[in-house]
Formats: C-alpha cells, sequence, structure tokens
C-alpha cells in the first residue's frame, strides 16, 4: 500500500509540474485519505515537490489521529486544538518558499481561501481543481479488494436478517439492526443511512423509514452498504413477505430485474457511460413504464457513495476499467408499492471475464 499511496502523491506533483505549480494544499478530507491512507477530521495536506506534510489537530482520539499512515514520506505536523490545519500548512509552504500554490477552490470557503493568501506571502494562488477526484475513479487491486470486503460484509448482514422473522417488525426497527448487522461483522460503519420501505414504501428511491410494520402480502425493499477502510458498496433488493407474491408482484419484480440485468451487462471499458441507463430504461419502457426519472440508473462508488463517473441519460463520457459503480434501476408504483435491485460491479473487459459483480445476494423474489 506504501506505493500505491506513492505512486498517487506523484502524479499530483505531475500535475502540478505541469501546470507550474510548487506544491498543491489538499484540504478535502476524502482526497487526503486517498493520498495518505488517513482521513483524520480536519487534516490539511501539504504536497511539494519533495515532501508531504500533513497538518492535524493535536488533540484527535487515538482512531483519527494520523498513527496508521503506511509509508514514511508523509511527515505529521501537529497543530493545536482550535487552529485552522489549512493555515497552519499555509504557514509551512511560506517558509518552504512556495511561490504558486495549487489549492481546491471547490472546497475551501471564502474565508480559508483568503486566509490561506495572506500566509503564503508572496505568493500566487492557483485552482487545482478536481484533479485528486479524477485520479480517484480508476480504483487499484487493494481499493477494488476493500470494496470485495464491505460487499460481502452487506451481504452478509443482509442474509442474516431475511433468515428472521420480519412480519410485526418497523421499517426503522429493520434498519437500525441492518447497521448493527454490518459493524458486527466487521464494516467501520454503513455506507449510508439504511432505507427499508414496506409496501407502499416499497420501491421508493431515497426512503427514510418509518415506524409502518411489515405486514403479510407486502413488498419489502432494502437498499444498504457498508463501509470498509473508508470504501462503501451500495445494494438493494426486494423481497415479498408471505407465502406466495401475488401476479403484480411477480410481473414487477421479473420486470425491474430485466432492466437491472440489461444495465449489467453493458458495462464495459470503452463503453459510454449513457449506454447502462439507456438499456435499462428501455426495458422498462418497452413495458408501458415510461415516467421520466431524475435518478441516473448507476453512479460511481469508492471512498465515497456517489463518485464519478455518473451513469445518466445525458452523460457521454466513457468507462474505463477497475471502475466500481452501482447499476440499481427501480419502479415504485403510488399507492401499491415497488421494485428496486441494486447491485455494486467493477467494470472490466471481456477477457477478464467482464463486469465484476460485488454485491452476492440473491435478486430472486424470495418469499419471506
Amino acid at each position: 500500500m506504501a506505493d500505491a499511496y506513492t505512486g498517487r502523491r506523484e502524479r499530483v506533483r505531475e500535475h502540478c509540474g505541469a501546470a507550474g505549480a510548487d506544491a498543491a494544499l489538499i484540504t478535502r478530507a476524502v482526497n487526503v485519505r486517498y493520498l495518505t491512507g488517513c482521513a483524520p477530521c480536519g487534516a490539511t495536506l501539504l504536497l511539494t515537490r519533495d515532501r508531504a506534510l500533513l497538518s492535524l489537530p493535536d488533540d484527535l482520539p487515538p482512531d483519527d489521529s494520523g498513527e496508521h499512515l503506511v509509508d514514511t514520506e508523509v511527515t505529521r505536523v501537529p497543530v493545536s486544538a482550535g487552529t485552522d490545519t489549512a493555515l497552519a500548512a499555509a504557514v509551512a509552504a511560506g517558509r518552504l518558499g512556495v511561490r504558486e500554490l495549487a489549492v481546491e477552490e471547490h472546497d475551501l470557503t471564502v474565508t480559508r481561501h483568503r486566509g490561506v493568501a495572506d500566509l503564503v506571502e508572496g505568493a500566487r494562488l492557483a485552482d487545482l481543481g478536481q484533479v485528486v477526484e479524477r485520479l480517484r475513479v480508476v480504483k487499484d487491486e487493494h481499493e477494488i479488494a476493500d470494496l470485495r470486503i464491505a460487499a460481502e460484509i452487506a451481504d452478509q448482514a443482509l442474509g442474516e436478517l431475511l433468515e428472521s422473522i420480519l412480519v410485526g417488525r418497523t421499517e426503522r426497527h429493520l434498519a437500525m439492526e441492518l447497521e448493527r448487522r454490518m459493524i458486527d461483522h466487521g464494516a467501520d460503519r454503513a455506507a449510508f443511512p439504511v432505507s427499508v420501505g414496506t409496501g407502499s414504501h416499497s420501491g421508493l428511491p431515497a426512503h427514510q423509514p418509518t415506524d409502518r410494520r411489515v405486514e403479510e402480502g407486502d413488498f419489502l425493499t432494502v437498499v444498504m452498504g457498508a463501509q470498509y477502510r473508508g470504501y462503501r458498496v451500495s445494494t438493494a433488493r426486494t423481497f415479498v413477505i408471505g407465502a406466495a407474491p401475488a401476479p403484480w408482484q411477480v410481473e414487477l419484480h421479473r420486470l425491474v430485474f430485466r432492466a437491472q440485468r440489461a444495465g449489467r451487462e453493458a458495462l464495459g471499458p470503452g463503453v459510454e457511460q449513457c449506454v447502462p441507463d439507456r438499456v435499462a430504461r428501455q426495458v422498462l419502457e418497452a413495458a408501458g413504464h415510461t415516467e421520466v426519472s431524475p435518478h441516473p440508473v448507476g453512479h460511481g462508488i469508492g471512498l465515497e457513495i456517489r463518485e464519478a463517473p455518473r451513469l445518466g441519460p445525458s452523460d457521454m463520457g466513457k468507462l474505463d476499467s477497475r471502475v466500481p459503480v452501482t447499476v440499481g434501476p427501480g419502479v415504485h408504483l403510488p399507492g401499491k408499492g415497488g421494485v428496486r435491485i441494486e447491485d455494486t460491479l467493477v467494470v472490466r473487459p471481456l477477457e477478464e471475464g467482464g463486469p465484476e459483480l460485488l454485491t452476492i445476494t440473491t435478486k430472486e423474489l424470495l418469499a419471506l
């Protein structure tokens, strides 16, 4: 891993050199983690041509103190509590004679930007842009290994829940239990708040769990994900409660399954980002579901639950190999409920077996 972090920082240095900047100031927490392996709250990374200085508060608890840095190139610079680490790093940049400093303008507030400019006296500030975010799109095998473990944790927690009695329990209680089970199995935390929707709430995007209780004959939709070593996955499954699903439930589940499979199978290096969304929508529209969803069928995923690329109808970039994405179409029938099926996959070329499925809980319409 030490070599991986070193390589990432070198690519940022190369960009800075090509743009004429002496150094980069990385303030966005997720980017600090990507470049150092450590994401303490409030940390700032100053990256010069030959140094990597990590300014971090000196009163952090052990888990956030930066003691798990994986290579010796990064020098920790403790900063007294209450001091802005970005400003402390700016002082260090001034001492090192930095003449042009690239900063993450999309992360810095106006006040912090002014403070940095004042402290790097005589230096010009330039916008680093989303250089680090672009580097993060294609994952290395270390990152993919962490994503696999996160997926295994989520699958295990969901599988255990499905073996328990569900009738009579509330959406809120089931969501809390899933989050606890993921942590019990080694997750840092849930990748995002777990969503459980039953009955007329099933299939809703971004549903907030309520005190509605699970009843016989309900659809039950679970949208969840685990975070492991900072890396996140997302999965969604829909089941039916009771001995046998109604015909309309079987038909709707089969339709969404076909749409999701079409989207998954469309993934590949060089494929336009809009294609998985288009083929999934075509399946749904052919069955009469022509309403326009504001949500893309999927998106990139990693250290954040939503990263580039976006798999929406108007996204024209092309996919690369080793890019983890979600594919998760859904249909909701107001007053009745609906179906959502989502997986996290890694884009791979056909000679490597095609898209690598990380979330493997069955997508069959189980009667629970």
